[in-house]
């Protein structure tokens, strides 16, 4: 009975990347709420970016580092690698529906939400330009093109997105589907272009992820307002539904499979090193990015020591980091894989188990409970002038002005973007405006 049931419960991992994983990205990009999230972009982009590698690079040196003093089982620096990229996406369900619960700052809400969205698209192209490293074993002279790999895999992916999510818009806007006899084709075509913006750019070798995602965040902005007031809330509730549906069944496939699959529990030194190292990784992640990010803000916009420690809490592991460990068995020989996958496996139920159960005594230890409406680098402070999160800031050292002066170029670069999108993408791409206002106050939860 034992082998029928694991015989009829196995399937290949793409199950998850065609049917399990689209929804609940696009979700992520869906219900992300315009105002918080583009007035911390800046911040978040640091992290989700710049973070997301230093945590990659850092986990996956100091794994190496510990097969090499054998503390724990010895992988291949690229294998390490690989680990460090797919263990660096973070996906804090539980600790973000705490943070609604609570009622915690709005920014910082904002950070760690956008964070684990766009982290998730990041991890992705890290661990295929890995795998595509380790298969075709690049040597060092070949470095340039690893990283112009993986910025045509992410860039591509974008625009990938990013345009079928224009087209939609436009398709909406003039077919004229928001009559009632013809709603149920409105919903239909809606439901189906997340689906095609994933299989365009999985045709064309890029990431569907990534892909899906920024078409969640164009559809979100442009193309909703264009469906009619039932069509929106069909939409809404059928996406929302889908992807909770799709992440608990991966916690339960997750549990199944913890007790009917031969993990490689003989190497217990490399779970417990390795949840050790991916709290120093996230460390060098959030302390670092957000002294970058500090850096150039103002005095009133600087995120907080407590607020930091909170976001360095908040990283679990989710469903992305699972998927992903369950196709390194296949991209990875001589057990090395499979090592990987129980590693994740652990390491994804003991940070939802321990960090999501202790988030509350965590919020209040650290004092950010019920600081939404007074905080000093709240969101009615950051909405003012742009949507971006860098202002000119006035310091000693001619370096750091040097760098400000850059950066102050490029929040004008955002702001000019703003009225681009204000003056120009708006009325092109919708036909009302102002409907994404309504839910700017409202708080998402990504996934259930």
């Amino acid at each position: 009975m034992f082998y029928f049931c694991r015989a009829w419960f196995n399937f290949h991992e793409e199950f998850f990347f065609l049917f399990l994983l689209p929804p609940i990205i696009f979700q992520s990009g869906f219900s992300l709420s315009p105002k918080p999230f583009f007035s911390n972009f800046g911040a978040i982009v640091t992290f989700a970016i710049l973070g997301t590698f230093i945590a990659s690079v850092v986990t996956g040196g100091l794994v190496y580092l510990g097969g090499l003093a054998f503390l724990m089982y010895r992988l291949p620096f690229v294998e390490c690698l690989m680990f460090g990229a797919l263990i660096s996406a973070t996906d804090p369900v539980t600790v973000l529906s705490i943070f609604q619960e609570l009622g915690t700052d709005v920014n910082l809400y904002a950070l760690v939400f956008g964070e684990s969205v766009l982290n998730d698209a990041m991890a992705i192209s890290l661990y295929r330009t890995m795998s595509l490293v380790r298969s075709h074993a690049y040597s060092g002279k070949n470095f340039f093109f690893v990283i112009v790999r993986f910025l045509e895999t992410f860039v591509g992916s974008l625009s990938a997105g990013v345009g079928v999510g224009f087209t939609s818009a436009l398709l909406f806007k003039y077919a004229g589907l928001d009559i009632d006899n013809l709603q149920n084709l409105e919903c239909c075509l809606f439901v189906l272009f997340p689906y095609f913006s994933y299989m365009l750019a999985e045709g064309f070798g890029l990431s569907g992820i990534v892909s899906i995602l920024f078409t969640g965040m164009v559809m979100k902005h442009y193309t909703y307002s264009n469906l009619s007031q039932s069509s929106q809330q069909f939409v809404a509730e059928f996406f929302h539904l889908i992807s909770s549906l799709a992440e608990t069944f991966i916690f339960i496939y997750m549990g199944l499979d913890i007790a009917m699959e031969q993990h490689s529990w003989s190497h217990v030194g490399f779970i417990f090193f390795s949840i050790l190292f991916i709290g120093v990784a996230r460390a060098a992640n959030v302390f670092s990015c957000a002294y970058l990010v500090n850096l150039v803000r103002p005095a009133h916009r600087k995120i907080p020591s407590n607020h930091q420690k909170a976001l360095w809490y908040s990283g679990l592991r989710g469903a992305m980091a699972f998927a992903l460990a369950l196709q390194s068995i296949h991209d990875l020989p001589d057990g090395h894989g499979q090592t990987i996958f129980t590693a994740t496996t652990a390491i994804v139920v003991l940070t939802v188990l321990l960090i999501g159960g202790s988030t509350g005594t965590m919020l209040e230890a650290l004092q950010v409970v019920g600081d939404s409406d007074d905080h000093e680098y709240s969101l009615t402070e950051t909405t003012d002038a742009s949507n971006g999160y860098i202002a000119p800031y006035n310091d000693e050292g001619s370096s750091r002005s040097r760098i400000k002066m850059k950066l102050k170029e490029f929040h004008e670069s955002t702001a000019s973007f703003t009225a681009l999108n204000r003056n120009y993408l708006t009325p092109f791409f919708k036909s009302r405006s102002g409907d994404d206002e309504e839910d700017d106050n409202s708080i998402p939860i990504r996934g259930s």
